[in-house]
């Protein structure tokens, strides 16, 4: 049996809106990143574990708000207070998550089927995400995150890098529909591609 992308009737690859005539460097592209697992990782109230031991993957848990951990695989996202989104391309990243974190202190839930992944990429994708959230992205930074909305639509920002601005948008599976549309509508203006 094959999964089946959150996207994947959605999506679509090509040029639209105002592309026409443009260098391809100035152009967003949109595209879907499936195959990823999505771990979320929450500290129990009751823990009296110390944080700063732990890693997963090599990375540490952020504790600082809005900050991201990363390497070439992983990404350790601050979701809340004690609450952390781990999405890595690794098989066995779950394996790793629960040898590190032992469930008399944390509660390990794997959420991939259920959140859906829209990234942005190129020069003008902070205007576009200005269209329809209220983050002050003149301040967001690589490794930087937040929890907010996009045309009403609650989602999770996170910065993959700034040289091209790369963000990547979490939503639940049942809304990645709408947000992409929001988000490719807002696009329409700067000219993208669908990769």
């Amino acid at each position: 049996m094959t999964a089946i992308s959150p996207l994947q009737s959605t999506h679509k690859k090509g040029l639209f809106g105002d592309h026409y005539k443009k260098n391809e460097n100035d152009l967003l592209n949109i595209k879907e990143i499936k195959d990823l697992n999505i771990i979320q990782l929450s500290q129990y109230k009751n823990s009296q574990l110390n944080l700063n031991s732990i890693r997963i993957d090599g990375l540490e848990l952020s504790l600082k708000n809005l900050k991201v951990s990363s390497n070439k695989d992983t990404r350790i996202i601050w979701n809340a207070p004690n609450t952390w989104l781990v999405m890595s391309k690794k098989e066995n990243i779950i394996k790793d998550i629960k040898e590190n974190c032992d469930s008399e202190n944390f509660a390990v839930t794997n959420i991939s089927h259920s959140r859906a992944i829209i990234q942005l990429e190129g020069f003008n994708a902070k205007e576009v995400l200005k269209k329809g959230c209220p983050i002050n992205f003149n301040e967001f930074k690589k490794n930087s995150c937040a929890g907010s909305v996009f045309s009403g639509i609650t989602i999770v920002v996170d910065c993959i890098a700034e040289d091209p601005l790369v963000f990547n948008l979490i939503v639940l599976r049942s809304f990645g529909e709408s947000l992409y549309h929001h988000v490719s509508d807002a696009a329409l203006e700067f000219g993208y591609e669908g990769v």
